[in-house]
């Protein structure tokens, strides 16, 4: 292509790609997380459905408890791992457009705005959910003061 140094021009848009590949970074980090907390609470459900055919009254009870705060966990656990992905997904697609448009000559910036716009939407609505399941982990895994205080 005459006239053009592609070389420079590549240049510059890998140093502009640097911000998605590292948030692309960040959010592998933060799915990890995510899967591991899922897993933990996968594992505890197993635990508690096999101890719940042994169990009646009160115990009872209480199990039935705790695996509805489970669910809860899951079903936030499994949202917040899905906007992450798919905020993953939107961010390689931003990546992939920087190279297309400098390689194809068109205009992408705009497609690219309105899709890295996209990815924090996703990102922030993943966080929240993220954040609800901690919420709720946290509420059913207080001691109480009297477990505290109680001397064995």
């Amino acid at each position: 292509m005459p006239g053009i140094s592609v070389p420079s021009d590549i240049a510059h848009v890998v140093q502009i790609a640097i911000t998605p590949a590292f948030m692309l970074v960040g959010i592998g980090a933060l799915l990890q997380v995510m899967t591991n907390r899922l897993a933990r609470v996968v594992d505890r459900w197993r635990m508690l459905e096999a101890e719940i055919a042994n169990c009646d009254g009160e115990r009872l009870r209480l199990l039935k408890a705790e695996l509805a705060a489970l669910d809860k966990r899951m079903a936030n656990s499994h949202r917040a791992i899905a906007l992450a992905t798919t905020g993953a997904l939107l961010d390689c697609v931003v990546t992939m457009l920087l190279f297309a448009g400098q390689f194809l000559r068109f205009p992408a910036a705009p497609v690219i705005s309105i899709l890295f716009a996209a990815t924090m939407a996703v990102l922030i609505a993943s966080l929240i959910s993220f954040l609800m399941e901690i919420r709720v982990s946290s509420r059913t895994l207080r001691v109480t003061r009297d477990m505290l205080s109680h001397k064995r």
